[in-house]
C-alpha cells in the first residue's frame, strides 16, 4: 500500500500504473457482515468514512480490497 515517488514510471511491457493523488489509502475487509477499514499502519478508519463502511457491507464474505479514498 505504500507508494514511492519517482520522476518517471519505469514499467515493464504489459504492466500498468496509476498516479497516487492526495487522499487516504486504506484496506477494507468484509466477512460475516463485519467490515474493517484500516490504514497501512492499522489505524481504524471506519468512523471517519461511514459511507465506505456502509457500501462495503454489500461485499461478499471473505473479501479484501485496497484503495484510495
Amino acid at each position: 500500500m505504500l507508494s514511492t515517488p519517482v520522476p518517471e514510471p519505469d514499467l515493464r511491457p504489459g504492466w500498468a500504473g496509476e498516479p497516487k493523488w492526495d487522499g487516504f489509502r486504506a484496506a477494507v475487509s468484509a466477512d460475516g457482515g463485519r467490515v474493517l477499514l484500516r490504514s497501512r499502519r492499522g489505524t481504524e478508519m471506519g468512523p471517519a468514512f461511514p459511507e465506505v463502511v456502509a457500501g462495503a457491507v454489500q461485499l461478499p464474505d471473505a473479501t479484501a480490497r485496497d484503495g484510495v479514498m
